[in-house]
């Protein structure tokens, strides 16, 4: 603990952002860094508790607080104290081979369990992260790292998010020969699809997958497997096969009209806002539109922060569930999960253009009416959950003006044409089964991690599969392991 005092001399200070007002112009990121010396002071303020939550990973209440990744927090805030940002940067690799992914969209579980958190404000340990990998990438300090030797085994790896990604980088270091299949013109999964650009640049993921193609992983995209190569094929030119599919069939909405014209997945409407920031090719816009978002998740505000970019009438996002908490209650001390209101960028740029939050809780879409088969306007209804089950309220019906309808209501698994492909037992949540803590399916050579495994979850969650998943592998490969 390079400064023990640290915690009662500094208080908590976050980057600064770009205002609402002004970042709404743009599809850039709006995060900007403090000075190094407010950042050293950031990473004075860690305590190295002796049991350091941060980097536990506990369920408590059926909540993860801590990071999954167990990341060495304590270790890289003091390094960064003292200025050593060499071996800051050294300590974080160690846990997260991708920080520059986390340290934009992660929601930061190890801040939640942080000690400060108690009684204050919790150290700025994603932004910390966000420096230490940022500063290397400035300095020239991210190269090319090689395997020693090369076995002869092969692995394909299906999917090219963040839990493939992390299959491949960890499998490829070791000397395994990896190829990833991407049915996307570019790597990154959702990563690049998914999350818009003014969370995660682009660029970003360009220069990471540039580092891999060096480092020695092939990328196959625009193969769509399942469709362009058969499960037999892979079976055949690989020793392993690793399912990193993701969980993206969308859960749809039962309501009429469900076909008019206006009506579309989030990720579909995302997808191609992306497309156009990079190739200029037409996408679904919402300007001049009254758009309508039916889930109140971190997708949901992605669409409302889109959306508003791209010159919407009107933004109104629809939310089951009763509103959060502002503060912490009672039965939901610190370390658990703070389950309090979160006001997102997206809410907050809605409340600077419309001057009131786009959100409305325990409400639902009850009826769609469309006019020359187009979507004209939505109907409201209230909801209660009776022993589980959701009523709607008589008499609570409300109607408003709506042209684009984005339905941002969550996934429901691992999609049907990946699934029928290749032909595995599926668990209550559609997702690829495995045996009991471990990665391996009923067939011998194929293996699953991320999000077609575990369901919908975090970008640090699917690191860690990916992780996990790797060592698996290379113990069934070899016949032993020397990952960590």
């Amino acid at each position: 603990m390079g400064k023990p005092t640290g915690f009662l001399e500094y208080k908590r200070k976050d980057n600064p952002i770009i205002l609402p007002s002004e970042r709404i112009h743009t599809f850039h990121e709006f995060h900007t860094e403090c000075d190094v010396e407010e950042r050293r002071r950031q990473a004075a303020r860690c305590m190295n508790c002796s049991v350091p939550f941060c980097q536990s990973a506990i369920v408590l209440k059926g909540k993860v607080t801590g990071c999954p990744l167990h990341n060495l927090i304590p270790e890289w805030n003091d390094e960064v104290y003292k200025g050593h940002d060499m071996q800051a940067l050294s300590r974080l690799l160690k846990t997260n081979p991708f920080p520059e992914f986390t340290g934009r969209v992660c929601p930061a579980l190890c801040e939640k369990a942080c000690l400060n958190g108690y009684d204050q404000q919790p150290v700025t340990i994603k932004e910390n992260e966000h420096y230490i990998i940022e500063n290397a990438w400035r300095n020239g300090k991210m190269v090319p790292h090689f395997p020693r030797e090369r076995t002869n085994k092969k692995v394909a790896v299906i999917g090219s998010g963040p839990a493939g990604l992390t299959v491949a980088t960890t499998l490829n270091q070791r000397g395994h020969n990896v190829t990833v299949y991407e049915r996307e013109d570019e790597p990154g999964g959702l990563l690049m699809y998914g999350i818009p650009n003014m969370k995660l640049e682009k660029a970003i993921i360009f220069r990471r997958t540039e580092l891999l193609k060096e480092e020695g992983i092939t990328f196959v995209c625009n193969t769509d497997v399942g469709r362009d190569i058969t499960k037999e094929e892979l079976l055949e030119k690989y020793d392993a096969i690793v399912l990193c599919t993701g969980s993206k069939q969308a859960r749809d909405l039962t309501i009429n009209n469900r076909e008019a014209e206006g009506i579309y997945f989030a990720t579909d409407f995302l997808t191609g806002v992306t497309k156009h920031i990079l190739t200029h090719q037409p996408c679904l816009s919402a300007k001049g539109k009254h758009v309508v978002i039916v889930g109140g998740g971190d997708t949901g505000n992605d669409c409302a922060g889109t959306a508003i970019r791209q010159g919407c009438a009107s933004l109104t996002q629809v939310e089951m569930m009763p509103e959060p908490p502002r503060e912490r209650q009672a039965d939901n001390p610190w370390p658990e999960w703070p389950n309090v209101l979160k006001t997102d960028y997206g809410q907050q740029e809605a409340i600077t253009v419309f001057g009131k939050d786009p959100r409305i809780y325990e409400k639902t879409v009850k009826s769609i009416e469309t006019e020359d088969g187009k979507t004209k306007a939505v109907t409201f209804v209230t909801v209660q959950f009776t022993q589980g089950k959701m009523e709607m309220v008589e008499g609570t019906e409300q109607t408003i003006p709506c042209e684009l309808l984005l339905i941002a209501a969550g996934f429901t698994g691992v999609e049907s044409y990946i699934k029928d492909a290749f032909g595995l037992p599926m668990t209550k949540r559609n997702t690829f089964e495995t045996k009991e803590n471990s990665h391996r399916t009923s067939e011998e050579k194929i293996f699953v991690a991320g999000d077609a495994r575990r369901g919908q979850s975090l970008v640090v969650w699917a690191i860690e599969e990916g992780r996990e998943c790797a060592r698996e592998i290379d113990a069934y490969l070899m016949g032993y392991t020397n990952l960590e």
